[in-house]
């Protein structure tokens, strides 16, 4: 057992010294947890930012002169005033995602208390900007009309209050959800390709010879490229969860980090045996890549990091307890978001444990079977 355990110790080590002297997997590790990460939490944020709105304003009132003062930044971007011919040149070269036209005898009709018609245009292709937009837009015009005529800036009674509290993202930061889930998508990506790509660089530079020349077993080799690839995911995902998240963009960490580590060695023991068993499949490089995509599409759509699981489809959600992304983004968000302790979590890392093995005991056949042939 002691020999066994320093083959492994020394295969692992030779594994990380081939990924040190591979520029191209580093420059992906090294992304994928820095930029990757920083780019997801605030290149495309949920909220509306700097919306381009352009107003028609053909009543020209105190009214109207208010509602256009009332779109400031950083929801929208300062109004551009254009004449009605503008408007579908303007919406067509894409230069706006809102036009608000503001018809003559706006104000007369409001004082006078009769209905009165405002048109708003929107680029519906802007799908991030649109739909959430368009409430912003509804909101501050009825808004403004409300005070306008009640003559002071003060809240109209309401008959009925809701009152708003924002668990586990006091400020609602997009950001929080957005870097936390793209860091555990990347967990799964980084595992699955590192650990395949090992196995199929040993088999295309003609390294697996040697091994088979030395006293090693299947298992030993499969164990050392699980536990070397795990720990470089592990140390990256620390270092962007407390460094990128939690230092630079401001995250929160509810929970414990030493419990979300031990969650991700779970994981990492069922994403990198599933790498290898993908690498058993493919006959190189190229194939692997292709075999990738096709895994890590539904592993990452379906698991509930983009969306809640509860709207997905029935006939895709549950054949998705049996991947381990499901089980992982569920522990993850518990313990990152809400503070959760091992009471809560067990269920996802007995499930991870488990799939594991089972994914673990396929690619291990399948790699010494190939083994074998060689």
């Amino acid at each position: 057992m002691t020999a066994s355990l320093r083959r492994i110790w020394r295969l692992g080590v030779k594994e990380l010294w081939s990924l040190a002297r591979d520029p191209a997997m580093l420059a992906l590790v090294v992304y994928a947890f820095s930029g990757g990460v920083y780019m997801a939490a605030t290149a495309q944020p949920d909220t509306l930012s700097r919306a381009a709105l352009a107003i028609v304003d053909e009543d020209d009132s105190p009214l109207s002169r208010r509602i256009r003062g009332s779109f400031t930044p950083p929801q929208f971007m300062v109004p551009e005033r254009i004449g009605f011919n503008e408007a579908d040149a303007l919406l067509d070269r894409g230069r706006a995602t809102f036009v608000l036209v503001i018809p003559a005898g706006l104000q007369r009709r409001v004082l006078a208390g009769r209905p009165a018609t405002l048109q708003l245009n929107v680029d519906a292709t802007r799908m991030s900007q649109a739909f959430s937009g368009s409430g912003y837009v509804r909101h501050i015009v009825l808004g403004e009309v409300e005070t306008f005529v009640a003559g002071v800036r003060r809240a109209t009674p309401q008959p009925v209050v809701l009152a708003l509290r924002a668990r586990f993202n006091p400020t609602r930061t997009p950001a929080w959800f957005g870097g936390l889930m793209e860091l555990v998508n990347n967990i799964t990506m980084l595992s699955v390709v590192l650990a395949g790509a090992a196995l199929i660089r040993e088999r295309e530079h003609g390294t697996v010879e040697h091994l088979l020349a030395m006293p090693v077993r299947p298992f030993e080799i499969m164990l050392a490229k699980l536990w070397s690839t795990g720990l470089v995911v592990l140390a990256s995902t620390l270092a962007a969860l407390l460094l990128v998240l939690h230092t630079l963009l401001g995250v929160g960490l509810s929970g414990s980090v030493a419990l979300f580590a031990a969650v991700t060695c779970l994981h990492l023991f069922a994403t990198t045996s599933l790498g290898i068993l993908l690498a058993t499949a493919a006959r190189g490089m190229a194939q692997f890549g292709l075999l990738v995509i096709l895994a890590l599409l539904p592993l990452q759509m379906l698991s509930g990091a983009n969306s809640p699981r509860e709207s997905i489809p029935v006939l895709l959600r549950d054949p998705m307890l049996l991947a381990p992304t499901t089980h992982f983004v569920e522990a993850s968000q518990a313990i990152l978001f809400r503070g959760a302790g091992p009471d809560v979590v067990w269920r996802p890392c007995l499930a991870l444990l488990a799939i594991g093995a089972l994914l673990c005991g396929i690619a291990l056949a399948r790699f010494g079977a190939a083994i074998r042939r060689v």
